[in-house]
């Protein structure tokens, strides 16, 4: 079990020692040297085109599980900015950690890595490793999922945990796939038993509760919503924190980034954490009529999402879907208008704290989970509302 180069099959065209992130691979004779750096991240192997490279990783059983130990978060960040959901995940693990009797890492790669040491030691990590080198200040798998690999190979956390975010939901089936390992997508539920980790998410339209576990393989891997658990810091804890050795050389040319297009604009917080949330469904009939809870949300310094159903129809970006199949919410204030609401729904906003319907059907399923409920034309009692509250908050 391992890896290996095959020198008779081997050119000296010296594609592996510009793929490997950790600089294990050195030229020889013509020939390519693995040395004891190696993580067995098997970036190089794809890069091979001359099938020089046996690689084989042991698998389920034949793994050590006494060897594997600490909760290992990946950190997300966004433009050089830390995302919260790096802050919930690394709180959870600190809560599972102690309960394992173990440590927590993060790993948090880009220019703005550094400035994340105090904020993650004070919500719970004991060591950060990490890299501040531009090239991860966008996302790119072909750039992160060996580093990633080859980290945790080399570590050996029990438990590596992702957010359920596009790039979250991107990168761990990569790292699970290099690692052989299972994954469970999109968690609602952390909890420890017996040393292994359980992890709930919902099935079958969110009408029950599966509970999965992984007792064959190391790590066990999740991704797990946004919003779910709380940013739980205070604890002042200093992290040690290692610099990760990266090849200056590599390269991924798998994927170029061209063009980036942003939905967002600039300076309002997504909806993941904005505190302010206006939501708007089939109700709104069209896109336009969306300015109706744009104005209630600048008046609220808030931010819009949607509904599946506005999405699907067109009227708004998927970055703003909520729900099952979109994204989870906790804000302070959540304005469900013209959304039935429906179970898929309830699921991504019912980390609300206070929720606020309004539709003119009075069985909307939405009504049974609303703080406050407006039976009413959303057209006549949005705008009304917004008036109300520039006039309360001195803007009118």
């Amino acid at each position: 079990m391992g890896i290996e180069i095959m020198r008779e099959k081997c050119v000296g065209c010296a594609a592996c020692v510009k793929a490997c992130p950790f600089n294990a691979i050195s030229m020889k004779d013509g020939k390519a040297v693995i040395g004891p750096e190696c993580t067995l991240c098997g970036a190089c192997v794809k890069h091979c085109r001359f099938d020089a490279i046996e690689f084989e990783r042991p698998r389920g059983k034949e793994v050590d599980h006494s060897s594997y130990r600490g909760v290992w978060v990946y950190c997300e960040t966004r433009r050089g900015k830390l995302m919260h959901s790096a802050l919930e995940l690394v709180s959870r693990a600190r809560e599972l950690a102690d309960e394992l009797g173990e440590e927590v890492g993060a790993m948090v790669f880009g220019s703005g890595a550094p400035e994340t040491f105090t904020v993650l030691g004070d919500h719970g990590a004991d060591v950060v490793h990490f890299s501040s080198e531009s090239r991860f200040d966008e996302y790119l798998t072909g750039n992160l999922a060996p580093l990633v690999s080859g980290l945790i190979l080399k570590h050996r956390p029990g438990i590596v945990l992702f957010p359920a975010t596009h790039t979250g939901r991107d990168l761990a089936p990569r790292v699970a796939a290099s690692l052989a390992v299972g994954l469970t997508a999109d968690c609602t539920g952390l909890a420890v038993q017996d040393g292994l980790l359980i992890q709930s998410r919902p099935a079958f339209g969110g009408n029950i509760m599966a509970d999965i576990v992984s007792p064959d393989v190391r790590p066990q891997m999740a991704t797990v919503r946004p919003n779910v658990f709380k940013a739980r810091g205070g604890l002042g804890k200093k992290p040690d924190t290692f610099e990760v050795n990266l090849n200056e050389g590599m390269i991924d040319a798998t994927v170029r980034i061209i063009e980036i297009v942003r939905t967002s604009k600039e300076g309002v917080k997504g909806i993941e954490e904005a505190d302010i949330v206006i939501s708007g469904g089939g109700g709104m009939k069209n896109a336009e009529n969306f300015r109706v809870l744009e104005e209630l949300a600048a008046t609220l310094n808030g931010t819009v999402g949607a509904s599946r159903v506005a999405v699907d129809a067109g009227w708004r970006p998927r970055s703003d879907q909520i729900g099952q199949t979109g994204k989870t919410i906790s804000p302070k204030l959540y304005i469900a208008c013209g959304i039935s609401g429906k179970i898929q729904h309830q699921v991504g906003m019912r980390g609300s704290e206070v929720v606020v319907a309004i539709n003119k059907d009075p069985s909307a399923p939405i009504f049974k989970v609303a703080d406050y409920g407006i039976v009413g034309d959303l057209f006549q009692v949005v705008p009304a509302l917004n008036e109300a509250f520039r006039e309360l908050l001195g803007g009118g």
